[in-house]
């Protein structure tokens, strides 16, 4: 999804008090994971992923393999916490226009 930057803006804004729902372990981006990270985009359009991966390169790979997979939006990325979007097309949560 193709996102102006006042609307990124917005996104990092809303997510910043938001604790992180879905947690990716050692065992990577298994069907478990990403069908919780499925739900949690679906209802909250808006999420924050916690990787806990030591290696960096491992961490960003995680992190572009749940963008990929989920079909969702990287809004930030701060350490080992990635902030991730996804408009529900039947029952938006989360208002962009106007920003």
């Amino acid at each position: 999804m193709d996102l102006t930057e006042p609307q990124r803006k917005l996104l990092r804004s809303l997510a910043h008090p938001r604790k992180p729902i879905v947690t990716i372990g050692r065992n990577g981006l298994t069907d478990n994971v990403l069908a919780e990270l499925d739900k949690a985009l679906e209802h909250h359009e808006l999420v924050k992923v916690k990787v806990n991966i030591g290696d960096r390169e491992e961490r960003n790979a995680m992190v572009n393999a749940c963008c990929e997979r989920s079909r969702a939006t990287l809004i930030q990325r701060i350490g080992f916490v990635a902030t991730l979007f996804r408009r529900n097309p039947d029952k938006p949560v989360i208002t962009l226009t106007g920003h």
